[in-house]
């Protein structure tokens, strides 16, 4: 028997966030190629439609990506988002009464997680998944949604079923009123396209095939004896790039930067550069703007130290793929980060909005090989048990058939 999803979700791809990679991978897994059944039989097969806001004109108001059929509501701006918050329980209702969805799914406490709830409301019988992905901190987004009302805290109390991605989102869920079960089940990586030895001369491409870790450094203008330190977020405050640039004043001249991703602040961040590190900034600290997620492995391959200083993080996928990669790890203690971040044993903790705490423990990496290979290799067993989406889909599709029983 089929088995028909109702997804909702604030954005989708090819718009790039956490949230939106771990739809594509866990609904990747949930072909009978890939799960089976309990019993050892091939599982029910599933059917997954999605609603978003379309945010930007040149995204198709229908396609289907992977194994959802995706539906963008708006006409592409900023206000669709709304939109969907306030009206795309219309349209989901239309989309049951032709489909008989057995369950509906929000990804995140979000605009798309008012329109399941609205749409809960007209639907009580139909089971209700919260998934929450929040990066944010909670009194942030408390003061965001607040011309919401009551609304907001409905979404946790209506849900039969919440998943957060770290033990921070659960408590947050509880405090946010929700009397239903909660389950932690994080965020994962591909361990197969990420995993390289950090020891190797040679890297992943992303079409699997090895590259010389030292002509990519070369192309990139890095000296093949440079130290390279790499960040991968939105240039957004919460994220402490700006502590990170700041540190970078007091590393030794051959460490250098790269930082993936963009954001508001980015304009903000190169002038920090350069008023930091002077005419030689440039040379120091790489900004390479957005990079497509097959492409990371590349840059994680001749990288020795990874680092993100968050003010907050839900979760904090990158830190998963640069441990998957066999980069070492350096965070704060916030979020969900200590879910997976044992300091001295997957990861070093350095202090928040410090950059002399994060400059110490980058120099601690860089300079004890015997600290290094532990971190690494403890990382990396720890992802292989814990952070394979392979494993975190199957535990998804255990919740989703407990609730469409």
């Amino acid at each position: 028997m089929k088995k028909k999803i109702l997804i909702f979700s604030t954005a989708y791809l090819p718009l790039i966030g956490g949230a939106e990679i771990a739809v594509k991978e866990i609904t990747d897994r949930f072909g009978d190629n890939f799960i089976f059944s309990a019993e050892g039989g091939p599982a029910s097969s599933w059917e997954f439609d999605l609603i978003c806001a379309r945010i930007k004109k040149e995204l198709p108001a229908q396609e289907k990506i992977g194994n959802v059929n995706v539906y963008r509501m708006g006409w592409g701006c900023a206000l669709d988002k709304y939109y969907l918050a306030l009206c795309g329980h219309y349209f989901a209702a239309k989309m049951h009464k032709k489909n008989h969805y057995n369950a509906i799914w929000a990804i995140m406490a979000s605009f798309g997680g008012f329109a399941a709830m609205f749409f809960k409301k007209k639907n009580p019988t139909v089971p209700f998944l919260l998934t929450l992905q929040e990066g944010d901190p909670p009194e942030y987004i408390k003061k965001r949604v607040e011309i919401f009302g009551s609304w907001f805290s409905q979404i946790f109390t209506r849900a039969d079923h919440i998943q957060a991605i770290s033990n921070f989102l659960a408590g947050w869920a509880k405090d946010m009123g929700a009397k239903c079960s909660i389950e932690v089940v994080p965020n994962g990586v591909d361990v197969k396209k990420m995993s390289v030895s950090n020891f190797s001369p040679y890297g992943r491409s992303p079409e699997g095939r090895q590259f010389s870790k030292k002509d990519f450094k070369k192309k990139l203008g890095i000296i093949e004896n440079d130290k390279v330190i790499i960040t991968a977020s939105r240039l957004v405050e919460k994220n402490g790039i700006a502590d990170l640039i700041k540190a970078m004043s007091s590393l030794p001249t051959d460490v250098k930067l790269l930082i993936l991703g963009s954001g508001p602040l980015e304009n903000n961040l190169k002038l920090l550069a350069l008023r930091s590190l002077g005419e030689g900034g440039d040379d120091k600290i790489l900004f390479l703007g957005n990079v497509l997620n097959n492409d990371v492995p590349r840059y994680l391959a001749i990288s020795d130290v990874f680092v993100r200083p968050s003010l907050s993080e839900g979760l904090g996928i990158s830190f998963l793929e640069a441990m998957a990669a066999g980069v070492p790890i350096i965070g704060t203690k916030v979020g969900g980060i200590p879910d997976f971040l044992k300091d001295g044993e997957t990861g070093l903790f350095c202090e928040v909005s410090s950059p002399k705490s994060i400059a110490e423990k980058i120099n601690l990496l860089l300079s004890g090989e015997a600290l290094r290979r532990k971190i690494i290799i403890n990382a990396g067993q720890l992802v292989e048990e814990k952070y394979n989406w392979d494993k975190i889909a199957d535990q998804i599709k255990a919740i989703i058939d407990r609730l469409t029983i």
